[in-house]
């Protein structure tokens, strides 16, 4: 009996280890797809989906106002894909999120330019974006909830910080895709032709998200809700017209997740501000104001390299900020994580004005390891603040509505801040942002070890 108690326990730990990886690869390649939009953003898109008679600087606020577009659509995905998350099934939630992704980032690479189909080009782009940003708005609530509701309840952070980490794999995936293609094409052949390899390259999303219907259960929270709503509500839970009649029936679960935990919701958003806004500076607008000629006129490779090294400085932040709330609680690390990115906004530009490739990365990866300390705990902090029955639907608005009022327009705001008052502005604008999320933090209680179960 002894010797089966361990083999047990390696089975369960080698379980939550496959579901944890799969999370890990369908969000880092969902993310990667959301991220080469914003380089291409950066690099591409103002010169090939729009008039050529647009300045520089206008042109890449209109294709900047595209990225947004994804943004916008990320509460809608949050809380149709909630609905059908807490109604449905985490599992199937999330492999049509990443079905979708897949599909439209691979048709963005197909798309016909504006010399080719004027004023139509950019239309599809945004259409196209906005399927984009809907995936995104429902795969973090599926992806955080497999991991979370499947982990055990001492390792909820550090597991969840699994499904985290694929925003950092997937940018680094997404500027070594760039590097790659900028690598062995020229500047010419990468703006005419090149930089749509990147896009069709996730084709492979719609492999994972087969992958994940085929061989991953969802989650024992969602199945002890589908039992005790059975056994509630039916005479006959045996009968699955009686069971799906029984499941439809009650108040739709964005609905009550208003109305149960609206204090909630508001301040996971406002969490979520600090990591949206310096996370979108840091990865995307600096790669344009790096390599722009009234910036730093440095070179794309440089600035995406930066980017890349700073985003792997991020993934061991992640897991090891993640670890520490599970012994010592999310708010404290996550607070802390808020002053020093806050204190850090006011030396990102000065190190990065030296023009020295060490320093420009030194000032984003610090950055990104206080933004670490936020982003690692949310899966976990978000998770717990909610019940089983509307913790798809509450975690992904809070965490969306997060998105949309700190990230959407980051990018543009940014480029509007520095072209009308310096990047001095910039630094206040995280720095306010952080405030923000501190105070949003610090209304919120404590949940390490919040039962997942509880209906």
């Amino acid at each position: 009996m002894s010797d089966q108690i361990p083999d047990a326990e390696a089975g369960v730990e080698q379980s939550m280890r496959r579901v944890a990886l799969t999370a890990l690869a369908g969000t880092s390649i969902e993310w990667y797809d959301f991220f080469i939009y914003g380089t291409a953003a950066a690099l591409v898109f103002p010169t090939a989906f729009f008039s050529a008679g647009m300045s520089e600087t206008v042109a890449l606020i209109a294709a900047f106002g595209t990225f947004a577009v994804g943004f916008l659509a990320r509460p809608i995905g949050g809380v149709v894909f909630g609905h059908f998350g807490d109604r449905v099934g985490r599992k199937a939630a999330l492999v049509t999120a990443l079905m979708m992704m897949g599909v439209a980032t691979t048709l963005i690479g197909m798309l016909p330019t504006y010399a080719t189909i004027g004023a139509l080009a950019p239309v599809l782009l945004v259409i196209l974006r906005f399927i984009q940003g809907l995936a995104v708005g429902g795969q973090w609530g599926g992806a955080m909830l497999l991991v979370t509701e499947n982990a055990p309840k001492e390792k909820r952070g550090y597991y969840g910080a699994y499904a985290q980490a694929g925003a950092a794999v997937g940018l680094s995936l997404a500027n070594l895709a760039f590097l790659g293609v900028s690598a062995v094409l020229s500047d010419e052949q990468f703006m005419s032709w090149g930089w749509r390899i990147p896009f069709l390259a996730s084709v492979v999303l719609i492999g994972v998200s087969i992958y994940v219907q085929i061989t991953l259960e969802d989650t024992p929270a969602f199945k002890r809700l589908k039992e005790a709503k059975q056994a509630k509500d039916l005479a006959n839970p045996t009968d699955p017209a009686l069971v799906e009649e029984a499941l439809t029936a009650s108040r739709s679960p964005i609905i009550e997740a208003l109305v149960l935990y609206p204090k909630q919701i508001v301040l996971a958003a406002g969490a979520f501000l600090s990591v949206q806004v310096s996370f979108y500076i840091l990865v995307a607008w600096v790669v344009a104001y790096g390599s722009s000629s009234s910036g730093l006129g440095l070179s794309r490779d440089v600035m995406l390299t930066a980017v890349l090294i700073s985003t792997a400085a991020q993934l061991p932040a992640l897991f090891l900020a993640a670890a520490w709330s599970d012994r010592h609680g999310r708010r404290g690390v996550y607070m802390a994580g808020a002053v020093l990115l806050g204190l850090w906004a006011f030396a990102l530009f000065p190190l990065m004005e030296t023009g020295e490739f060490l320093w420009i990365t030194v000032a984003l990866a610090g950055g990104q390891i206080f933004l670490a300390m936020m982003y690692g705990p949310q899966a976990a902090f978000l998770a717990e603040l909610f019940s089983v029955q509307v913790r798809y639907s509450g975690a992904s608005l809070g965490y969306q509505l997060g998105a949309i009022l700190g990230g959407a327009l980051a990018p543009t705001i940014a480029t509007i801040l520095w072209g009308e008052f310096g990047v001095i502005y910039i630094s206040a604008y995280i720095a306010l942002a952080s405030v923000l999320t501190l105070i949003s933090v610090w209304m919120l209680t404590e949940t390490r070890g919040t039962d997942l179960e509880n209906v």
